[in-house]
């Protein structure tokens, strides 16, 4: 494998600038989005085949792949203005180190890099056991803080050529949505790419981009101290001396099958005197990842051990409802503390499982409303640490299923995170190519991967990577450029 080498960036615009109710010149932030301002920007990348370039596809318009995945961006960015503005800082009526911070849907455009590694092949992205250090030279480089979107774009999508495939990475700013508007976005792209702009009806509106307030008196828009924040976030980066420990990725792959025998077991561990069906498949597999985790490194059995998960709003608040098209952030974390021993002892995956239950349970209404509430009055900021061993995240979805997303040459063939916000022990879900399967992806240390690959308990339940003989096209694909 080569480095990358990119060929161009452009920047690219709302074709004809749509405006309509829904997209504002200006977009107030609530704190579900401003917590996010020191966050790094969100990324997801798909490894496609190559389209054959005697494809007679009318989706390629006799273009270039390039060339027509710029232009049909164009078009998807009429109806996600947003992403194509900045974000705004501007004082907050006088008060010291009190400033608002909001989206300007001013259209500078965002940022389009072609690149090519053409001697990297999609086997090289698939093969190893690891992911392979190169998949980061495929996403835009740097490390972005969301607070940089007051320069830098909102979104970066970087198309790099390989030898046999194509690897599309966008990154997004993390105070602009969430996994679920993100893949929203990336599917209107694709729709559009695939078949025109025949498919969207005149005047339509693709996503509610007004930001959700609960009733009642708060002010909008909502002041921060911001260059406080940022200045505090600056002095730490600088005056920390302490080296990040390693970090590796890797993928296991956990078939429907598999699932389903995960969450069966875990229901019926379940000790509060009740049959029932209430652990997810989602739960489950997070119970048994980070139950074999903690098991491989032989803690103290008193310690103590936290996870930490996120829950939408979206299903849990209806004064006002959240619309189903709506582009920002709703997601709310919680966490699950254990001892050691309870997690890893007899029945701890249904232990854990059933507290994740509670905890979502809890996630009430009300109890958004004051969080919300209470940041406005105490601005809190989610940061991104070096830790090891006894904290992990989930992050990503399966309920999005990147895996659909077809740009007019099929769907891909891999789906991949981006090094941004992967200083910590990390698990990433998503939805696998085969029904009902899962993709996670953990971001740990060596160590404790290669532990739990001989862990016959753990791997019992992980299906082995599928060969490459099953992902080829019919067709050799011949070394061309696009």
């Amino acid at each position: 494998m080569e480095a990358v080498k990119v060929i161009s960036i452009t920047t690219i615009r709302a074709r004809s600038w749509l405006k309509n109710g829904d997209s504002p010149e200006q977009i107030d932030l609530n704190p579900f989005d401003l917590q996010y301002l020191l966050l790094g920007y969100g990324q997801k990348g798909l490894l496609f085949h190559k389209p054959s370039s005697s494809s007679s596809s009318s989706s390629i318009h006799r273009e270039t792949v390039i060339e027509h995945l710029k232009d049909s961006l164009s078009s998807a960015l009429d109806f996600f203005l947003p992403l194509a503005g900045r974000l705004a800082v501007v004082p907050h009526g006088g008060a010291d180190d009190a400033y608002s911070v909001f989206i300007t849907c001013n259209n500078t455009g965002v940022s389009f890099v072609y690149a090519i590694a053409e001697n990297t092949t999609i086997a090289d992205i698939l093969e190893p056991t690891y992911v392979p250090p190169i998949v980061s030279s495929f996403f835009p480089p740097g490390n972005i803080k969301s607070f940089e979107g007051t320069r830098l774009p909102l979104m970066v999508v970087q198309v790099t050529e390989l030898f046999d495939g194509i690897f599309m990475a966008c990154s997004m700013n993390h105070c602009i949505a969430d996994v679920k508007p993100y893949w929203n976005f990336l599917n209107a792209w694709a729709q559009i790419s695939r078949n025109g702009l025949n498919h969207i009806a005149p005047n339509s509106k693709l996503a509610s981009f007004k930001r959700w307030f609960p009733p009642g008196n708060i002010e909008r828009p909502i002041s921060i101290p911001f260059r406080a924040i940022i200045e505090n976030h600056n002095l730490k980066d600088s005056t920390n001396t302490t080296q990040s420990p390693p970090f590796s990725r890797r993928i296991f792959h956990f078939s429907r099958e598999k699932i389903v025998q995960l969450k069966t077991k875990a229901n019926s561990e379940i000790q509060d005197g009740v049959t029932s069906n209430k652990i997810s498949t989602l739960q489950a597999v997070i119970a048994h990842v980070w139950r074999s985790a903690i098991r491989n490194q032989n803690l103290d059995p008193e310690d103590e051990v936290t996870y930490r998960f996120h829950i939408s709003a979206s299903s849990k608040v209806s004064n006002p409802p959240i619309p189903d098209d709506y582009f920002g952030i709703t997601v709310q974390f919680t966490t699950v503390t254990m001892k050691v021993r309870d997690l890893v002892g007899h029945g701890g995956l249904g232990k854990f499982a059933s507290e994740m239950n509670k905890a979502i349970s809890s996630c009430t209404e009300e109890k958004i409303k004051r969080n919300f509430e209470a940041w406005v009055r105490n601005p809190t900021m989610h940061t991104e640490h070096a830790t090891i061993g006894k904290f992990m995240k989930t992050s990503s979805s399966p309920r999005t299923n990147f895996y659909n997303l077809d740009f007019g040459w099929g769907r891909p063939v891999a789906v991949r995170g981006g090094q941004a916000n992967a200083e910590q022990w990390k698990l990433m879900a998503d939805a696998g190519a085969q029904e009902g399967s899962f993709d996670i992806e953990l971001c740990a240390s060596y160590e404790i991967l290669e532990a739990l690959a001989r862990d016959p308990e753990f791997m019992h339940a992980v299906q082995l990577p599928w060969s490459l003989a099953e992902l080829s096209p019919s067709s050799q694909v011949a070394r061309t450029r696009l």
